[in-house]
């Protein structure tokens, strides 16, 4: 337990700090989540447990701004309301993942024989169309079709289908 708090507390913490923008509420989210997390390790799926931790510590966090929202209401009296609409925090949660994701996916394509990694970091990652790939590798653009597509079965036959289409 103490080594998933030392390597993913700053992460939690800056989660927690996006929805929050308080150090010390961020603080306290962060060390919600890591109960959470610990109280929810029987369920845990294999699904990434980064994502799966930053799902906790955001949840977390929103319930933080909830409370503090509420805390805020009654600090007025009552007379008047605010509403906690979700709106950028959402997409905290999305660009997180979407990152978590890209991270991942160019950690496979690392692995890749040069020839395939070459050209499926130019195609999907620099996102170059056929054109400028032959342009800068100096070949014909035909060639640069048959490259992905050799690039590409290769990782259908040795890259598990839930490994590449997540």
């Amino acid at each position: 337990m103490r080594t998933l708090i030392d390597k993913y507390s700053q992460h939690v913490y800056h989660v927690a700090y996006s929805v929050l923008r308080n150090d010390q509420e961020a603080q306290d989210a962060a060390q919600e989540a890591f109960i959470q997390m610990y109280k929810s390790l029987p369920d845990y799926r294999s699904e990434g447990f980064k994502t799966w931790l930053t799902r906790i510590a955001f949840h977390k966090a929103i319930d933080a701004k909830r409370k503090l929202g509420r805390r805020t209401v009654e600090d007025l009296g009552g007379e008047e309301k605010i509403i906690n609409m979700p709106g950028r925090d959402e997409d905290v949660l999305t660009r997180l993942v979407r990152e978590e994701r890209q991270d991942k996916l160019r950690e496979r394509i690392n692995q890749l024989p040069a020839q395939h990694r070459d050209i499926i970091t130019a195609y999907y990652l620099s996102e170059k169309n056929y054109e400028q790939i032959a342009s800068d590798a100096q070949v014909a653009v035909k060639t640069v079709e048959s490259r992905l597509y050799r690039a590409r079965q290769w990782i259908r036959k040795h890259w598990k289908e839930d490994e590449w289409r997540e």
